[in-house]
């Protein structure tokens, strides 16, 4: 398992398109991972649970990964975080 903590970078004004688009890269991978902010971690495949996390620019996240691919993994979604 590899965990990374990444400052989001993501534009504010565009509503619920980030968080989808985040899940939608974390979906293409075997491995599995997660999300925690606030001592709150949820299943970064899920919308639901990305969603409830209100994530906003300049907030800190901690990631974490398990698996095969999951470097890959860790690396799509920080640019999912920092774009």
């Amino acid at each position: 398992m590899i965990t990374k903590k990444i400052n989001i970078n993501i534009d504010n004004n565009q509503g619920a398109r980030p968080v989808a688009l985040l899940v939608q890269v974390a979906s293409r991978f075997e491995c599995h991972i997660d999300v925690e902010h606030d001592n709150k971690k949820v299943n970064a495949k899920s919308i639901m649970g990305m969603m409830s996390l209100g994530l906003a620019c300049g907030q800190d996240v901690v990631v974490y990964a398990e698996g095969s691919d999951e470097n890959e993994a860790i690396g799509e979604i920080e640019k999912c975080l920092c774009s």
